[in-house]
């Protein structure tokens, strides 16, 4: 039996913030479905070039009292990066936190406006320990 994998739902409930995060990873839009009759909007996001493996963005334009306020049950999303040392401190520079610093040059998690975790990996091997990071604590959870 063939499979082939489409995507990663995650429910948000401010659309312009999410979409602000998930910009600033490097994501960009890559098809959008507006349903009226149902109040809902589906956005598809990928990294530039990389349109199989999108994460769809579900916002129910009534709100979504159902959101739980830690979506840890959900485990999280990954996403390789050319310097995480960079992309960490652009995300830091526009206010995100970096819940799990890259100490190791690996590997660091952050997360989304809706707790959604998100796992950032070094592209090939760790970058060398680093200050800030090699000595920064853990921030909330990741």
């Amino acid at each position: 039996m063939p499979l082939k994998y489409l995507h990663t739902m995650v429910r948000v409930k401010d659309l312009d913030k999410s979409m602000a995060f998930y910009a600033l990873l490097g994501l960009q839009e890559i098809r959008r479905h507006d349903s009226e009759g149902g109040r809902f909007s589906l956005i598809f996001l990928a990294p530039p070039g990389q349109d199989e493996a999108p994460i769809e963005l579900t916002w129910n334009w009534d709100g979504d009292d159902e959101l739980p306020s830690d979506s840890r049950h959900f485990g999280h999303l990954a996403y390789e990066v050319d310097n995480i040392y960079e992309t960490c401190q652009h995300l830091m520079d526009n206010g995100v936190t970096i819940n799990r610093p890259p100490r190791d040059g690996r590997m660091a998690f952050v997360r989304s406006p809706d707790n959604i975790s998100i796992e950032l990996l070094q592209a090939g091997d760790a970058l060398d320990a680093a200050e800030p990071w090699a000595s920064m604590e853990n921030t909330g959870h990741w």
